[in-house]
C-alpha cells in the first residue's frame, strides 16, 4: 500500500491569525475562575447564529425568533443525559455549557472547517473530560453522554458522527483512533426491565483502531494494538495485536509485526 500520511494544508496567514485570536480569547475567558460558562456559551452562539440580533430587545422580535434566541443559552435547554438518574448534577452543570457550545458549533457553518474545528473542540475537551492528552483531534458531530467520564490519552483521533457514551466511563488509550459512525457504549439495559441499568467502564487500550460503523459494548476491554473491523460488534474483551471481525466480533488473524514508518509532524497537532 502507498504511504500517505497527512499533509499540511495552507490557509491565508491573516485567516489563521483571526482563527487563533478568536480561539485564544475563548480559551482565556474559560481560564478565568470567575467565568460564567452559561453566559459565555450564550454570547458565542448568539454571535455565530444571530449577530444582528445580539443587541435587539427581545420584545421587538417575532415570537419564533425569540424562541430561537433562547436556544443559544444552555440554561434554557435540556439534554438527554440530564434525565439519567445516575447523573452527577454538580459535575454536569460545569460541562453542560461546553457540551452545548460544542454541539451548536458543529451545526454552524464553522463546524465543517477542519483547521478551526479541531482547535476549537480541543480547548473544550480539556475542560469537559476527566483527562485530555496532547494532540486530541475530534471531527464534527461527535456526541457524548456526560462528557466528564471521558479519560483520553495522547494522540487520540475521533472521527465524524461518533457516539461516545461515557455514562459508566470510557478510556481511550494513547494513539487510539475511532472511525466514522462508530459507537462506544458504557451502559446497558436489563433484558426484561429497561430501568435496570449496568454502567461498567469501557476501555480502549493504546493504539486501538475502531473502524467504520463498528460498535463496542459496555464493559469491553479492547486490548492494546487490536483492531475492530467495519460493522463489527465487540461484545467481549479482544486479544492484543489482533484484527476482530463480525457480529459478535471475533479475532480472525494477528496483525503483521512490522515497524511503522516515520511520518511528518501532524499538521493538526497542538501548537
Amino acid at each position: 500500500m502507498p504511504f500517505l500520511p497527512l499533509r499540511s494544508v495552507p490557509i491565508p496567514e491573516s485567516t489563521a491569525d483571526a482563527f487563533d485570536r478568536w480561539i485564544d480569547s475563548i480559551d482565556a475567558k474559560l481560564d478565568d475562575p470567575e467565568c460564567d460558562r452559561d453566559e459565555l456559551c450564550r454570547q458565542v452562539l448568539t454571535e455565530i447564529y444571530y449577530p444582528d440580533l445580539a443587541d435587539r430587545s427581545p420584545e421587538s422580535l417575532p415570537e419564533a425568533t425569540r424562541i430561537a434566541l433562547l436556544q443559544m443559552d444552555p440554561r434554557n435547554i435540556t439534554l438527554e443525559p440530564e434525565y439519567y438518574h445516575d447523573i452527577d448534577p454538580d459535575r454536569y452543570a460545569r460541562v453542560k455549557p461546553l457540551l452545548w457550545l460544542w454541539e451548536m458549533f458543529d451545526k454552524s457553518p464553522l463546524g465543517e472547517n477542519i483547521h478551526l474545528g479541531v482547535k476549537f473542540r480541543r480547548i473544550l475537551a480539556r475542560r469537559i473530560f476527566r483527562r485530555c492528552g496532547k494532540n486530541f483531534k475530534a471531527f464534527h458531530f461527535v456526541k457524548f453522554s456526560f462528557g466528564y467520564n471521558m479519560d483520553v490519552g495522547d494522540n487520540v483521533v475521533v472521527h465524524r458522527h461518533v457516539l461516545l457514551d461515557d455514562r459508566g466511563g470510557i478510556r481511550l488509550g494513547n494513539g487510539t483512533s475511532v472511525a466514522d459512525f462508530a459507537n462506544i457504549y458504557s451502559h446497558s439495559h436489563d433484558i426484561v426491565d429497561p430501568n435496570e441499568i449496568d454502567t461498567p467502564a469501557t476501555v480502549l487500550g493504546d493504539r486501538v483502531r475502531i473502524t467504520y460503523h463498528a460498535t463496542v459494548l459496555a464493559g469491553v476491554q479492547v486490548a492494546d494494538d487490536s483492531m475492530v473491523g467495519a460493522m463489527g460488534v465487540t461484545t467481549r474483551d479482544t486479544e492484543p495485536g489482533h484484527l476482530h471481525l463480525g457480529i459478535p466480533a471475533r479475532p480472525v488473524r494477528e496483525k503483521p509485526d512490522r515497524t511503522r514508518r516515520s511520518a511528518p509532524p501532524d499538521p493538526l497537532a497542538d501548537g
